[in-house]
């Protein structure tokens, strides 16, 4: 009987089951204890990948009670020090420990795991992110003309129906939704976002996370962050160009010859991240060298243009290194906190063609809100 030892990725992201139903049949999986702990560990401070890694667990332990793999739970339970080291490879040291103390061969599907497995002269099994071309459950309550969808524990399922600026608001389902049914949703899509290559996790924090998978930004909270059980998924909906807007030549030549400081505002919803986009393309067409601020990353823009998100948590980090790659136009959504609104003068008066998305429902508003939070003394 073959013999694994999964690392704690390939469990969290839900492929470890597929394989054991597939070409994994009949085999024996041995699960390192410091994995269980750090699952456990992660699922305690509200994470949806700690509550996601506990569902696969699960699935497992049916699996062999049903007869189809053996599994066992192997090792000491990590210290203290070694869960803090965590991001620093020390579970993964752990996890490569057992599989060659059992003579197993070691299951990842996270590259530099697998090639120091290699290097430890460990028989590895790597699992590259494919894209998945099955949808997750929460796709399904789109159709073309939905803009973002609705969910929370107790409450009817409602999408958001038509395009920005021109919407309504549509109950979905008269059945309120249970608690039980969104925790199956919110880990069905950390899964989905972990093993496709054009999805990732923007941030994950106790009672938040924040997921892009594809076009679709997706927010999920609970309790005690939030009131209840809530996951929002917003997309774009409308792709357009400049061309599509009906601006004054004057203004495009504006745009085209010297306007290298541009601030787009409008309420949520108005379509300023459509236009963000269409700008974006705009210069990219140019012939200029374009790059994006984001957190989270959902602007819809060629491959072209390099999207970037906060660096280490610190978006003054990112201009930094931006600053070096020297591009033409940066594309800054979205401005909040004076830091945003610092950093954007910053990068403007040294020299980069700044396009910033605020929040505001008349420009006097957006105006009010630059001048209040920067010096523009001389």
């Amino acid at each position: 009987m073959a013999k694994y030892v999964p690392g704690a990725n390939i469990v969290i992201n839900g492929f470890l089951t597929r394989l054991v139903e597939g070409e994994l049949a009949g085999s024996e999986i041995v699960v390192a204890n410091a994995v269980v702990a750090q699952i456990e560990h992660q699922a305690k401070l509200g994470k949806d990948s700690g509550l996601s890694g506990l569902a696969e667990l699960r699935r497992l332990q049916e699996l062999a009670e049903q007869g189809k793999i053996k599994l066992s739970f192997v090792g000491e339970r990590p210290s203290v020090e070694q869960m803090a080291g965590a991001h620093f490879g020390t579970i993964d040291a752990v996890v490569r420990e057992i599989a060659r103390a059992q003579d197993a061969a070691l299951l990842t599907s996270n590259a530099v795991m697998a090639e120091v497995a290699r290097i430890e002269g460990l028989r590895t099994k790597y699992f590259e992110p494919s894209r998945v071309e099955e949808k997750p459950k929460l796709l399904r309550y789109f159709d073309k003309n939905t803009m973002s969808v609705h969910l929370k524990a107790r409450v009817r399922p409602m999408a958001k129906v038509g395009r920005p600026g021109r919407f309504k608001v549509q109950v979905l389902d008269e059945k309120p939704l249970e608690e039980a049914e969104l925790r199956e949703i919110a880990r069905e899509i950390l899964e989905f976002a972990t093993r496709d290559p054009d999805g990732f996790i923007e941030f994950e924090r106790e009672g938040a996370s924040m997921i892009q998978f594809r076009e679709y930004r997706i927010a999920i909270t609970r309790p005690p962050f939030s009131d209840g059980f809530e996951i929002t998924a917003v997309r774009p909906i409308v792709w357009v160009r400049l061309e599509d807007y009906r601006l004054s030549e004057k203004l495009k030549e504006r745009l085209r010859e010297r306007a290298e400081g541009v601030i787009i505002a409008g309420p949520p919803g108005a379509g300023k991240t459509t236009f963000a986009q269409a700008l974006a393309e705009f210069y990219h067409l140019q012939g200029k060298i374009v790059k994006t601020m984001e957190s989270p990353r959902d602007l819809q823009v060629s491959d072209e243009i390099t999207q970037y998100t906060a660096l280490e948590g610190d978006m003054a980090k990112t201009a930094d290194l931006l600053l070096l790659v020297r591009p033409d136009y940066t594309i800054y959504d979205e401005l909040r906190k004076t830091g945003d609104f610092q950093i954007f003068t910053d990068m403007r008066l040294a020299g980069v063609g700044m396009v910033g998305v605020v929040h505001s429902t008349r420009a006097i508003d957006a105006v009010q809100r630059l001048i209040g939070r920067v010096e523009l003394g001389m």
